[in-house]
């Protein structure tokens, strides 16, 4: 499988089929994710990307994510992306808006031995915040 299919892989079956199982598949046990919170905060491997994961999907359980472009080269994938979701859970500590959102990011991530070693994400999380009113 090259690199490009399993970022498109990893957005279809964790984020739009919900199927915790791929995680493990598909990133690294010693995998690095940037920016999923914050700047400074990383997550490293599966069990520490879960959390995030289960909150999220908890908070959007329709969240759906398409692939707009990638470009792969080497062991470098970049993929922006649009997601669309609906804010029908508490899980981000605040109670369910029922609101829609699209949000719009850039995942670039490095491929190693056929799992996602390392992703730096780039994501409106402000805007996130302030429609779900976790921020002003």
């Amino acid at each position: 499988m090259d690199n490009a299919t399993i970022v498109r892989r990893w957005f279809e079956e964790v984020w739009n089929q919900g199927r915790e199982q791929t995680i493990d598949e598909l990133f690294a046990a010693d995998g690095i994710a940037h920016g999923l919170t914050d700047a400074v905060q990383v997550h490293r491997g599966p069990a520490a990307f879960k959390p995030f994961w289960a909150q999220l999907r908890g908070a959007f359980p329709d969240i759906h994510f398409t692939v707009d472009g990638v470009v792969s080269e080497r062991d470098l994938v970049a993929a922006r992306w649009t997601a669309l979701m609906t804010h029908r859970g508490d899980d981000l500590g605040v109670p369910a808006t029922q609101k829609s959102l699209t949000i719009t990011g850039m995942t670039f991530l490095r491929i190693e031995g056929g799992k996602i070693a390392e992703g730096w994400n780039n994501w409106d999380q402000a805007l996130m915040a302030r429609e779900i009113g976790l921020a002003s």
